[in-house]
């Protein structure tokens, strides 16, 4: 299940460019175009669903694939320690509305966010 008008649709289907840093069976990481830290790379499930709450209700085990391939990313770029954030909604500020992990780190990350 894919959107046509979906823009990490388009790239995990191959159709929009992006530096693409590992994939699974069903995910695919790769870079944020606007970097928060000096690692930011972004895993997608490779179905549409509108946000992580959708994913989970509809494929838990994508929701666990996520979360892993952000683990291997994470040892792949050498971060000893990281971030790994969901943002679900217009008002938690996400703007892609495709499931997406953020990785963040590579630099103090403090607490609390934001």
């Amino acid at each position: 299940m894919s959107d046509p008008d979906c823009l990490f649709c388009s790239i995990v289907a191959g159709d929009v460019p992006a530096e693409v840093v590992a994939t699974s069976e069903r995910s695919v990481a790769f870079r944020d175009v606007n970097p928060q830290a000096p690692t930011h790379v972004l895993v997608v499930p490779r179905t549409h669903h509108r946000d992580a709450a959708a994913l989970a209700a509809a494929d838990p085990a994508g929701t666990a694939d996520l979360v892993t391939l952000a683990a291997e990313v994470a040892a792949g770029e050498g971060l000893s320690g990281y971030r790994l954030v969901f943002n679900t909604g217009a008002e938690a500020g996400q703007t892609v509305f495709h499931t997406h992990l953020h990785v963040v780190g590579g630099r103090d990350l403090g607490w609390p966010p934001g």
